[in-house]
């Protein structure tokens, strides 16, 4: 019967193979080869978790040949190529924090996962589809369903933690960002994406439809995004141009020649578009951008803050009209 050594090591209580178990406290339950915290979730957080459920258990929509390559080719640009990272190895313990369907460790760190203590934590269902990948992948890895600001792990016990676009999912990104970084040892990594903030029509426009959605079942939201895909497909259809002559500082748009998809893109409106994709995986990502309640955007300055006062050296950043890719170190002293 499978048991848990590594979640038993950072928690610091042994974890059993089934049934309950009290930790500092709190009441947790292993089933289904998982460890779960019965969650007393804000509203938004609630919803958050029940979106991203749905979303991860639409595996079609994310797991063919083309969408992982692309997912590969985009974590490694920005988080660098594992291979440069030796600090993974040795048995580290790598924490996976709302890892989803740990598509995005798996495609990232690939056989790296072979040399480290891989734990994945997620507060949806979708930690059960993470367990599924793991093993049809070959890899070995522990998994816990919970909160991540809830998480039951003693600080300074994990060598590196990685975060791919989740901090900004909970009631407060500042908040999560320090709760998770606790979790790093000193010389330890933490490797994290958060949403970056846009120019005013877009961020307009993204709670405006994200507002639009919140009353909706995930099934209904993933509905009525469609057409919002269908359109973004026309107009990258279109392959034309657009030349804006000169900064339109009052709405953060900037100058030069844009194809005209791109443009209503990144300054007006959220809607995905690739030719090589296809429709359910463009949805896939509108979907996954609207849907959730909680969406925060950051600016660069906030987040090398964060990265100060939390005592880490940032020793890579990729700052995208997207968002924000950093790779930190936890300072020793």
């Amino acid at each position: 019967m499978r048991t848990f050594p590594i979640l038993s090591e950072i928690i610091g209580t042994p974890v059993p193979a089934e049934g309950p178990v009290t930790i500092n406290g709190r009441q947790f339950l292993v089933r289904d080869g998982v460890l779960r915290a019965p969650e007393f979730l804000s509203r938004t957080q609630a919803q958050t978790s029940e979106v991203f459920g749905y979303k991860w258990n639409q595996r079609e929509t994310f797991e063919s040949h083309n969408a992982r390559a692309m997912m590969r080719e985009w974590l490694r640009a920005r988080y660098g190529d594992p291979s440069t990272m030796p600090w993974l190895d040795n048995n580290a313990i790598l924490v996976d924090v709302g890892c989803g369907a740990a598509r995005s460790s798996i495609e990232l760190f690939s056989d790296r996962l072979k040399r480290v203590r891989f734990i994945g934590t997620d507060i949806s269902s979708a930690v059960d589809v993470a367990a599924e990948s793991f093993r049809a992948a070959g890899l070995s890895g522990e998994f816990i369903q919970c909160d991540l600001n809830a998480l039951p792990f003693r600080e300074q016990t994990c060598d590196a933690v990685f975060s791919e676009g989740v901090l900004h999912h909970t009631d407060s990104t500042k908040n999560a960002f320090e709760r998770v970084a606790r979790l790093v040892k000193p010389g330890g990594h933490f490797l994290f994406y958060v949403y970056r903030k846009k120019g005013p029509l877009r961020e307009f426009t993204d709670d405006y439809i994200r507002s639009k959605l919140q009353n909706l079942s995930p099934e209904q939201a993933w509905k009525a995004m469609e057409p919002l895909t269908k359109l973004g497909i026309a107009f990258g259809q279109l392959n034309a141009k657009i030349q804006v002559p000169e900064d339109v500082v009052l709405l953060g748009i900037k100058a030069g020649e844009y194809d005209i998809q791109r443009f209503l893109y990144w300054n007006v409106v959220k809607m995905f578009y690739r030719e090589d994709m296809t429709f359910d995986e463009m949805a896939h990502i509108n979907f996954d951008w609207f849907a959730p309640m909680n969406a925060h955007r950051q600016t660069e300055e906030e987040v090398r803050r964060w990265c100060e006062i939390a005592n880490f050296d940032i020793e890579r950043e990729v700052v995208e009209e997207a968002g924000i890719t950093v790779v930190a170190r936890k300072r020793d002293c």
